[in-house]
């Protein structure tokens, strides 16, 4: 028996791949607990896995604050708030926490989100086998090579932050042991770093209680559409939604997952809600329109659902860029669409079963690729 420490950042969709991971090396006999925030992660993981805080004095205030100004800006001043102001104070906060951790639990691996820099940190100065969680295929891709001015100031960035904590050794994103990518070749595309990523497929698992849902609404001669701009997203998507409302006919059913004060009174085909029970919903979905983020992706491909995809930031666009490459999906412009070019996507990827076969190709593909078990696989080598 092992024991398995997995340092997350407060982000859902970083948490929520390691659950599956999490509960499947319980299942063969380990002992696995988490780091992270305190107040933030906890809500995101099951009540019963055991949570190290690290970051408690990165306040949930100023996580909000931060998260606001991030969400406001563009292009690369999007990118500097982001490391300068949430991912690198975040990290330097998790530090202590982290140590404290390896302290008192003593684990045999570390395995490190790529946006929880302290974990790997911690693990290169304590010399303890690691490796990185890598919610997002976008950084295997090297996403900032055509800009190599950016990318060399990432690069900056994150020598001088594990230096600053006395800790060599290559980039903080990639483990030199074993780099999990919850994805697979196809659909990430070439691997353009120095890392050669083991592909497990998506780890679908558990998640934390759901909202309810009027599933007696739900009228199974029409088809569904589900639409939602994640987490984060909501705020920015006032002119978006109402695009979408314009361009979803009588003939479907539109679940849109918005704040409803911003959306306003829809006719009785349309349903808005803060939130929902995705995955049940995605299981009756015939579309699903999306920002691109990685998890919503992974869902719907592994249900065999097309998308329309109207990246916002950060690694949507490459997401979404692939989806649309393999054939399981359109990508439209987030700012930019109009009505017309919404309905024009939303019929084909409804009316063409090109994309639909597509989706489906990519999660069989997802099947084969083992999941949680194959992750636990090659974690096990690590120790």
């Amino acid at each position: 028996m092992s024991r398995f420490l997995i340092v997350v950042p407060p982000l859902a969709g970083h948490v929520n791949p390691t659950v599956a991971v999490g509960r499947e090396l319980q299942r063969r006999g380990h002992e696995v607990a988490w780091a992270g925030h305190p107040e933030l992660v906890a809500p995101l993981l099951p009540a019963d896995c055991r949570l190290w805080p690290a970051g408690g004095d990165f306040s949930v205030e100023e996580m909000a604050v931060a998260r606001g100004r991030w969400l406001n800006l563009r292009a690369f001043a999007a990118l500097a708030a982001l490391w300068d102001e949430v991912l690198l104070p975040l990290a330097v906060a998790m530090v202590e926490g982290v140590e404290a951790a390896v302290d008192a639990y003593r684990p045999d691996v570390i395995i490190v989100d790529q946006q929880a820099l302290a974990g790997a940190v911690v693990a290169r100065r304590r010399g303890l086998p690691w490796a990185t969680s890598a919610s997002t295929f976008a950084e295997f891709s090297r996403p900032y090579a055509s800009m190599p001015k950016v990318e060399a100031w990432v690069a900056e960035r994150l020598e001088a932050f594990q230096h600053s904590f006395g800790a060599g050794g290559g980039d903080l994103r990639f483990s030199e042991h074993l780099a999990l990518s919850y994805t697979v070749p196809e659909l990430a595309g070439p691997v353009q770093v120095p890392c050669t990523p083991a592909f497990v497929g998506p780890t679908l698992g558990e998640r934390p209680a759901g909202a309810s849902f009027p599933w007696e609404w739900l009228d199974p001669a029409r088809q569904l559409v589900l639409a939602s701009l994640g987490t984060h997203n909501q705020e920015a998507g006032a002119r978006f939604y109402r695009v979408l409302l314009d361009a979803t006919g009588l003939d479907l059913q539109l679940v849109l997952v918005a704040p409803p004060e911003m959306v306003g009174p829809v006719p009785p085909h349309i349903v808005v809600r803060p939130s929902v029970p995705q995955l049940e919903l995605l299981a009756r979905c015939s579309a699903v329109v999306t920002h691109g983020g990685v998890n919503t992706v992974n869902e719907c491909l592994a249900l065999g659902v097309p998308m329309v995809l109207a990246p916002i930031r950060d690694d949507q666009p490459i997401v979404a860029g692939r989806v649309a490459a393999v054939g399981a999906g359109i990508q439209v412009r987030f700012g930019r669409v109009q009505s017309a070019e919404m309905v024009v996507a939303l019929r084909s990827v409804l009316g063409d079963p090109a994309y639909r076969a597509a989706a489906r190709r990519i999660g069989d593909s997802f099947a084969l690729a083992g999941g949680a078990s194959a992750a636990a696989d090659h974690l096990e080598k690590l120790t």
